[in-house]
């Protein structure tokens, strides 16, 4: 079985809103270099923060975010 591997939508969302990273940042209460790294697949947001990311972007959490591979 292959390692699982989390991946996401938040760039595109973000650019439906028109938010900056920065406006993004601010209305999740991170910083931008936090909104980057996730977009980047860099870093993996808690389940907290993953929760908080979709409703500032209208979305739902399986919308934003997706488990590719662990097959």
């Amino acid at each position: 079985m292959g390692k699982a591997v989390l991946r996401n939508r938040m760039r595109v969302a973000r650019a439906e809103r028109e938010l900056s990273q920065e406006d993004l940042a601010r209305l999740a209460s991170v910083t931008r270099q936090t909104i980057s790294s996730i977009e980047n697949e860099q870093y993996v947001p808690s389940a907290l923060l993953a929760f908080v990311l979709a409703k500032c972007l209208g979305k739902s959490i399986d919308e934003l975010f997706y488990l590719e591979g662990g097959e």
